[in-house]
């Protein structure tokens, strides 16, 4: 896991079991089922197949940010957080992030957090009506928060 002064709060490394095992729905838009090599953790995400190609058997890295800044949103001098930290401009000159490390990024909003059996939870997570959830231990998941912003960050 990223150290607390990140803004990663889940990272891991996925290897693709189906893809669209319950039929296509949408022409751009395929659904993952993933499982997780380090944390044992079960991944089910949508995922634009244009800007983000991927197949079945496929490893990629994935992580959860509730920033795209490197440093974690740390507070400025005078205490209060840099609001435009976070700017991404399409002519390159914003701040460069997280997203300089990633392939595919999307932003969206924790909205549904379940326990399970013992210590087995899932969070949902939904980007602009593209949905991901993710399943396993509450240990690798303390830091995913109900109703926090969240960035979910691709690599291959």
């Amino acid at each position: 896991m990223a150290s607390t002064s990140s803004s990663i709060v889940f990272d891991d490394i996925f290897t693709i079991d189906a893809i669209d095992k319950d039929g296509k729905k949408f022409d751009r838009v395929s659904r993952l089922y993933a499982r997780s090599k380090n944390y044992d953790m079960d991944l089910t995400l949508d995922y634009n197949i244009e800007l983000f190609p991927i197949s079945n058997g496929d490893t990629f890295a994935m992580a959860l940010a509730s920033s795209l800044s490197r440093d974690g949103g740390a507070p400025t001098a005078d205490g209060e957080e840099d609001k435009d930290r976070d700017v991404w401009r399409p002519d390159g000159k914003g701040r460069r992030g997280l997203e300089e490390d990633y392939d595919y990024v999307m932003y969206g909003k924790v909205y549904k957090f379940d326990t399970g059996s013992s210590d087995v939870v899932t969070a949902y997570a939904s980007f602009g009506g593209l949905l991901l959830s993710i399943t396993g231990s509450y240990r690798h998941l303390t830091n995913v928060v109900l109703g926090d912003p969240v960035y979910v960050l691709l690599r291959k």
